[in-house]
């Protein structure tokens, strides 16, 4: 008896281990593939491996930019599109069944069935081309397809994961997370802050490092050779789904640029045109209310200007990937007038949000990458349709200017936006934004320079030529940030007095040092006037950092340890937190240098590294400083790899005819996950020198460097 029931519990655990491994494909329906049509687009490989697609129509040279990112990184371009699918979960495990949640949660499948018509024909064209493009690469190359009935795609997949990743640039991950762990929700800006408030800046559980880059443009009446510059220079992971990738991307029907995008972007996202260019950086506007929903006894409806109204709830299956099988777990989104909510210990919080429930965002992408002149470009900006970022742009006229986008909510006065609001009212539920025309906006000044590291609008211009604070509302919520990258660049820019040479503008952007103005100097105050007397090794240390000179440029024996404590301290500065223990931080420090290196007083170039396959270089820069290394991964043998900080770097200038030069490098090399390829890190020396490849941006200079040319 005994024996059959453990033959039988066999055959059950048998039986559940065969379902988990099926339940996930077979629960899948296959999408409908885009419109059948032909493609015929060009791809040119130079002598970076960098991709040159060129086609009659923009559908053919979206068509083109897919398959060749795929021949260069296909493996994240399927994670991006299980994530569209709601799959991540399936490829990757339980990191990604919560992005799965959070696309069930803000209904994107949703929101792009219900407005996908309303996409302008020939932008759904280009969608439906990149789609073209990347189920054309894996039809060829089936042995890497990673999940069944992921391909085919098609452009609301495209659209999809432009809805999704949207929101997370300014923060709205954060505001999840914190409810889904029964914290509070992160607090807006839609008021005047002091100081002690700068907390509310950095959404929760993100590194601060994430939201980093820098930019600048100048005029060419402060340029000393008379060109248009503008410098591109976006800190973001080296790796995955929102690593950049660079390509050029020209058409017959006038798409013409150069730049870069992520993952599953048809559009290049910042780069140059003939005419013009652009480049971003991460803003941190108040974009997101948050309201305590009053529920009924039976906790399935909730009261809203005085009637009871059902709690939208459904059920929704995660596949999570455990080892070999995959597992569904059950999780309940729920749903309120305000937008998704999330219920936990503390009752139930409805969420609303910039770009809800929009996807106007795919045309104005396509729209300013088209756009030829500024006249053509703001108009393509007042669109409505990107939620946040700051754009920096340049233009062969020499006009040059920032533009503090944000799809600002018009918010009723008489609320407290920066708390939980009460969600059994409309008066405190915005149902517009405020347009372009009241975006903070710097254009032309007279300093001859605007520039950006994540700041306030109302510092990008220096003295004179600054907007005033008092002009906006407090209810936009603009932040008031401060960082030693702000600081520096302001610091730096503001003593040219005279013509900037092109030297010089590239000696600030890779500018290593700390300004005793920031964070830096009441930092390294607090761990100088530390009394380490009962610690020996600690009063060493504390007498090297007194003769750092606060550069880390690794040309001094302080500079390991200075860094590393600038590291420890920059988290608690960007979220405007009180520092950490400057004895208990030194301590983590000196043990981790002794461990590693034997000494505290290593190279910098030795502690923190650039390496990548069999290269293994010194990585330069700081954690705050405008040559940003801003993310360590800590190695076996106590080194540092560098894994985020100055990623894709652009300089763009045009001369005083008009005429649109270009350099750029990228950290690794233009195969991003192709390891065989000799351009998986074929750029590191330069990135790390401090050196620039040409961009190759005519078709006869492209030909001339032509290694590779055919048709997919």
């Amino acid at each position: 008896m005994l024996k059959r029931i453990g033959l039988g519990l066999l055959v059950l655990v048998a039986l559940l281990a065969v379902a988990a491994l099926v339940w996930e494909p077979l629960s899948v329906t296959a999408a409908a593939p885009p419109p059948a049509r032909s493609y015929d687009a060009q791809i040119v490989r130079d002598e970076f491996g960098v991709p040159h697609i060129y086609g009659k129509t923009d559908a053919d040279a979206a068509y083109g930019l897919a398959y060749a990112h795929a021949e260069d990184d296909f493996s994240t371009l399927q994670e991006v599109v299980a994530m569209t699918r709601g799959r991540t979960g399936a490829m990757i495990g339980a990191d990604g069944a919560k992005v799965d949640y959070v696309r069930a949660l803000l209904d994107v499948p949703g929101t792009v069935s219900r407005h996908y018509a309303e996409i302008p024909a020939d932008v759904r064209a280009v969608l439906d081309g990149y789609a073209t493009g990347l189920n054309r690469y894996a039809d060829k190359h089936p042995g890497e397809v990673r999940l069944s009935k992921l391909f085919p795609v098609n452009g609301q997949d495209i659209a999809a994961g432009f809805v999704l990743r949207s929101p997370f640039f300014f923060g709205l991950d954060g505001t999840i997370g914190a409810l889904n762990d029964g914290k509070d929700a992160p607090r807006g800006t839609a008021q005047p802050m002091s100081a002690t408030d700068t907390a509310a800046l950095t959404p929760y559980g993100r590194d601060p490092s994430m939201n980093g880059s820098n930019a600048f443009a100048v005029s060419p009446k402060k340029m000393a050779d008379g060109r248009t510059w503008l410098i591109s220079n976006s800190h973001q992971p080296y790796e995955g789904g929102v690593a950049w990738y660079e390509a050029n991307v020209h058409s017959e029907q006038g798409l013409d640029m150069a730049g870069a995008l992520f993952p599953g972007s048809p559009f290049v996202l910042l780069g140059h045109n003939r005419n013009l260019g652009w480049t971003n950086t991460v803003n941190g506007p108040d974009l997101i209310d948050v309201y305590k929903l009053v529920l009924g006894e039976d906790k399935k409806s909730y009261r809203y200007d005085g009637k009871w109204l059902p709690l939208e709830q459904r059920t929704v299956w995660l596949p999570v990937k455990f080892g070999p099988f995959t597992v569904p777990v059950p999780k309940t989104v729920y749903r309120a007038v305000q937008g998704p909510v999330v219920v936990n210990k503390n009752g139930a919080f409805a969420i609303r949000y910039a770009a809800q429930d929009s996807v106007k965002n795919l045309e104005q992408y396509f729209r300013i990458q088209k756009a030829q002149d500024w006249s053509q470009w703001t108009q393509a900006m007042s669109l409505g349709g990107i939620p946040a970022t700051n754009f920096i742009y340049a233009d062969k006229t020499g006009r040059i200017a920032f533009v503090y986008n944000a799809l600002f909510p018009q918010r009723a006065p008489g609320f407290d936006y920066r708390g939980v609001l009460p969600g059994d009212t409309s008066r405190d539920v915005w149902n517009a934004n405020i347009g372009f025309a009241a975006m903070p906006k710097v254009v032309d000044p007279a300093s001859g320079w605007v520039f950006n590291a994540n700041n306030t609008p109302f510092t990008t211009a220096g003295p004179g030529s600054e907007l005033d604070p008092k002009s906006f509302s407090p209810m936009l919520g603009i932040e008031r940030r401060t960082t030693n990258r702000i600081t520096r660049a302001i610091e730096l820019l503001s003593a040219e007095k005279g013509p900037i040479t092109p030297e010089r503008l590239l000696a600030i952007k890779f500018d290593t040092a700390y300004s005793r103005a920031s964070f830096a100097g009441p930092w390294i105050e607090k761990l100088l006037a530390a009394d380490l007397k009962s610690e020996p090794d600690l009063q060493r240390a504390q007498a090297l950092l007194r003769t750092w000179d606060w550069n880390s440029d690794g040309n001094a024996p302080a500079d390991a340890l200075g860094e590393a404590m600038m590291h420890m301290a920059n988290r608690a500065a960007y979220n405007g937190e009180k520092s950490p223990d400057p004895r208990a931080k030194l301590r983590e420090v000196v043990d981790a240098l002794m461990k590693g290196f034997g000494r505290i007083d290593p190279p910098l170039g030795d502690v923190q590294r650039l390496q990548r396959g069999k290269v293994d270089l010194p990585a330069n820069g700081g954690t705050d400083t405008l040559r940003a290394a801003t993310t360590w991964e800590p190695q076996k043998d106590g080194r540092m790899r560098v894994k985020h900080g100055d990623s894709f770097i652009m300089l763009i200038a045009w001369d005083k005819a008009g005429k649109v030069e270009s350099r750029s490098v990228q950290p690794y090399g233009a195969a991003t996950t192709r390891p065989d390829s000799p351009h998986y890190t074929d750029q590191m020396k330069l990135f790390e020198a401090r050196q620039f490849k040409p961009v190759h941006f005519e078709r006869a200079d492209v030909l001339a460097h032509a290694k590779r040319t055919y048709r997919p």
